[in-house]
């Protein structure tokens, strides 16, 4: 197993922190809070995505009926990760994570436990991933992309991911999508990227949600559509402050 350098600050364990997770080191948090110098919303925005996520699956599950679900680039699982909260409506839900970061695989070992499938594998390879997922391509599957798609430069190559990925999907599978944009707080999150991106192996770009959208291209968009995380089919009663991250649900005709 590949050995983890603990010195030095990874972006899994660095959103984790955020999360409120327990999976960081004192380079990871130290790292963190400098990008909350330049972007305090950071911790908002990660705890928004995830409370998104648990919105977006339960709606999967419990309106939807669908029991398959293929989180890809997953981080390093955590509470109410994708498994916990499919499983907690339908019992018999499968879900296939997929990374291929040795630090996610060394965590997802140690935490999974036969809880789902973790498949090691390159999000540039989205022939790879499903030809290996082991899933039921005759039942409808929920493709779950949040905050990776950025990791792509090329928004073009990010796109052809993402039909790649849903191409052998049949009619009636999802797409979960969400990722940072630059339209709320556009300089003071552009700036916390640019630091990150300077000091970090894998970079992050946020783009407009008209760029996003494109992800969403030949899909049903569900209500309410491209929304700030917060946005999208609320709790009663939650916190509607908007932060740059935006996100969607769509069904594949």
């Amino acid at each position: 197993m590949t050995e983890l350098d603990t010195g030095v600050p990874h972006s899994a364990r660095v959103w984790n922190y955020w999360l409120g997770g327990t999976d960081h080191f004192d380079a990871d948090r130290a790292a963190g809070d400098d990008f909350a110098k330049f972007y305090p919303d950071i911790v908002t925005v990660a705890r928004g995505s995830r409370a998104f996520l648990k919105r977006a699956v339960t709606f999967l599950a419990a309106e939807a009926g669908v029991r398959q679900f293929l989180d890809v680039g997953t981080g390093i699982p955590s509470a109410e990760h994708t498994h916990q909260i499919a499983r907690a409506v339908a019992p018999d839900a499968q879900v296939v994570y997929v990374d291929n970061d040795p630090l996610v695989l060394a965590h997802a070992h140690a935490v999974l436990t036969g809880e789902a499938v973790y498949l090691d594998a390159d999000l540039r390879e989205p022939g790879s991933i499903i030809a290996s997922s082991g899933l039921d391509l005759d039942r409808p599957v929920a493709l779950i992309l949040t905050n990776i798609l950025g990791h792509i430069p090329d928004l073009d190559e990010a796109v052809s991911i993402v039909r790649g990925l849903l191409a052998p999907l049949p009619s009636g599978s999802y797409l979960v999508t969400a990722d940072g944009t630059n339209v709320l707080d556009g300089p003071a999150f552009e700036a916390a990227i640019g630091v990150w991106n300077a000091n970090a192996p894998l970079s992050y770009h946020l783009r407009h949600p008209d760029q996003l959208a494109r992800f969403l291209e030949g899909l049903e968009v569900i209500d309410p559509g491209l929304v700030p995380c917060a946005r999208w089919r609320p709790a009663p009663g939650a916190d509607l402050r908007e932060t740059d991250e935006f996100a969607a649900v769509a069904r594949k005709p």
